[in-house]
């Protein structure tokens, strides 16, 4: 009994997604911000959804918890909408995972499809629920205000991209790969194809059985190759060769004139 394999590849991605959405959720980098005016060449402001940090480049040193110098930067609605929707995600996953394992086949006969799509319908849920608040983050990525930037009118602003935001878009979209296609499954419950969760008998197989060939007693003078025999028998001696285990009775009539006088080998 195998599992379907697209109830495999829905529980693979899910918590793979999960992972990485948690990483992108807690982690303080979904943008830092370089090149700040009045301040250390090497200092780099990494600013997250809950905390900012201060890290040193040169010397590797990394100054946390400073979310008290910055209320601007959180007072922007696109945080507290962020905070509540990465959190619902992770949520939803993992109530999606709790509904679709029961459904998946590992000890029974074949897969609850329904539970199994539910599942993959949470799931496929919580990865939109992430996507939208990182991909609406970044739109704003350089506007979001902080009183962590201080502009300098002989540099540019150096506002990139953080880790956070890359982990977030492929953990989204693999919780919708993985969801979709465990929602698919829901086509085979309703009529669909079935996708091979029946198990293998020898009941719809055709077992080949090969006819007997009756078997046929020829005599020993009998030559495949030839029509006629090359060995001068009678017809009373070809005869007695069918059946030589058995007594011959000796025709005075007829005399075989190859074999005169001298007995068969079967009568030895």
């Amino acid at each position: 009994m195998r599992t379907p394999g697209i109830l495999i590849f829905g529980l693979v991605m899910a918590p793979c997604g999960w992972i990485l959405d948690l990483t992108s959720t807690v982690a303080p980098n979904w943008r830092t911000i370089n090149n700040l005016a009045n301040s250390a060449t090497d200092l780099v402001v990494e600013q997250g959804i809950w905390d900012i940090c201060n890290t040193f480049t040169t010397s590797r040193t990394q100054q946390c918890n400073l979310r008290s110098n910055d209320q601007t930067y959180f007072n922007n609605q696109i945080i507290s909408i962020a905070q509540g929707m990465m959190i619902a995600s992770l949520i939803v996953t993992a109530i999606g995972l709790a509904v679709a394992i029961p459904g998946v086949r590992c000890w029974k006969d074949k897969p609850r499809w329904i539970l199994a799509a539910f599942g993959g319908l949470l799931i496929f849920c919580s990865g939109v629920l992430a996507i939208i608040p990182i991909a609406w983050y970044t739109y704003l990525l350089t506007s979001l205000n902080s009183t962590s930037i201080k502009r300098d009118p002989a540099k540019p602003d150096d506002i990139r991209v953080g880790y956070c935001i890359v982990l977030g878009y492929i953990g989204g979209i693999m919780e919708i790969l993985g969801g979709f296609v465990m929602f698919l499954g829901i086509i085979s419950c309703c009529g669909g194809r079935n996708r091979g969760e029946k198990p293998q008998t020898n009941a719809g197989r055709a077992t080949f059985r090969p006819r007997p060939v009756p078997r046929v007693n020829l005599p020993r003078s009998y030559n495949v190759g030839s029509e006629r025999s090359s060995v001068p028998y009678s017809k009373k001696s070809l005869d007695d060769d069918l059946d030589f285990p058995r007594a011959k009775t000796q025709d005075r009539g007829s005399v075989n004139t190859s074999y005169t006088g001298r007995p068969y080998d079967a009568d030895l």
